[in-house]
């Protein structure tokens, strides 16, 4: 089911708001729902990403401040000059294989990059919201499945323990200083517009269009869940609206899933049906500090926000794949650069 992005919400209409991360997967779905939202929209960019979404397609419609993200004056300069009213902390290295060959890089950017945001955020006296972005890997390795909101944060691995410490982090600054902060667990997000071809539903699609078999990096049984961009934006925006209204929502951490696990040969097995694919997937079995399986209950989302997703893990992947075409045929398009593709129409990318 597509989400209506055109109805104009009053709550974002001309509302300051700084993204950090906007240039990776979920920072393109959230910034162009809050454009269309009427949102005023800062984005702080470290890295020059020519192919994002966010660069390729709403940089004309976005104010963009270059800087780190631990850099804390230069955070502080653009909540305090743009007079930023919600913030969405989205900024992180968010590569399992990259945190494990470099741990120190990711420290300083998942923990480090979260502290800068906070404190920055408590020092501004326009910040009205904060919603920050942990993960279903917080939880790191539990008995108990699915994964409730009051189970402990134990990451054991690099990835994991960066975004245990920075979800503990976020419950700090909300309860020591009482920051208006909040706390999103997601899954594992895909959509149109995520250029890390390791990962399994892009790198699947690409193979399959170009006629290769696809690659899986694990044994293919590792159970997750996967969860459309699309609906963590729309979740993420809910959560601030909400967190305007209710203060007692201080602190707290939100599970968003479809409710679906499944293993990753289930994933490519799925997403090859969707499109039409009859082929084998090559099983390296390679991943390593990986849990076996991690997936969510996302009942206290649905029971105190009013959450629900708008699609399907299948609607999901239908949209995901359309935009990959379009990209991918662009790309291979002798006249045509992908920063060309925004005059195009890209179907599941708007």
């Amino acid at each position: 089911m597509q989400a209506n992005l055109t109805q104009l919400n009053s709550f974002w209409e001309d509302r300051p708001v700084l993204v950090t991360g906007g240039s990776g997967l979920l920072g393109g779905f959230l910034v162009r729902r809050l454009l269309n939202a009427g949102a005023s929209v800062h984005c702080l960019v470290r890295d020059w990403v020519p192919d994002s979404v966010l660069l390729s397609e709403m940089q004309d419609k976005v104010r963009l401040v270059r800087g780190d993200l631990i850099d804390q004056a230069t955070v502080e300069r653009t909540l305090g000059e743009y007079e930023v009213d919600t913030v969405f902390h989205l900024a992180a290295q968010t590569l399992v294989p990259v945190a494990n060959r470099n741990p120190a890089s990711t420290f300083e950017s998942n923990i480090k990059g979260t502290w800068t945001v906070l404190e920055a955020a408590r020092r501004s006296p326009m910040v009205r919201q904060i919603v920050a972005a942990s993960s279903d890997k917080a939880y790191g390795d539990q008995t108990e499945l699915p994964y409730s909101e009051s189970q402990p944060l134990q990451g054991r691995h690099p990835y994991d323990v960066s975004k245990s410490c920075a979800d503990l982090i976020c419950q700090s600054y909300a309860a020591t200083y009482e920051l208006p902060v909040a706390i999103t667990r997601c899954g594992n997000l895909f959509g149109g517009g995520d250029l890390n071809w390791n990962r399994i539903v892009p790198g699947t699609i690409r193979s399959v269009l170009r006629g290769q078999p696809p690659v899986i990096r694990s044994d293919g049984s590792l159970v997750r869940d996967y969860f459309y961009a699309e609906d963590a934006a729309a979740a993420y925006m809910l959560l601030a609206e909400r967190l305007a209204a209710d203060r007692s929502l201080i602190g707290s951490a939100f599970n968003f899933s479809n409710d679906q696990p499944l293993s990753v040969t289930a994933v490519v097995d799925l997403l090859l049906d969707v499109m039409g694919a009859d082929v084998e997937p090559v099983v390296l079995n390679i991943a390593s500090n990986e849990i076996q399986e991690q997936y969510l209950d996302s009942r206290q989302a649905r029971e105190r926000l009013g959450w629900q997703p708008r699609f399907s893990l299948r609607e999901g992947l239908g949209e995901t794949l359309q935009w990959y075409r379009s990209y991918l045929e662009v790309s291979a398009s002798p006249g045509l650069s992908p920063s060309n593709r925004s005059a195009l129409k890209v179907v599941g990318a708007s």
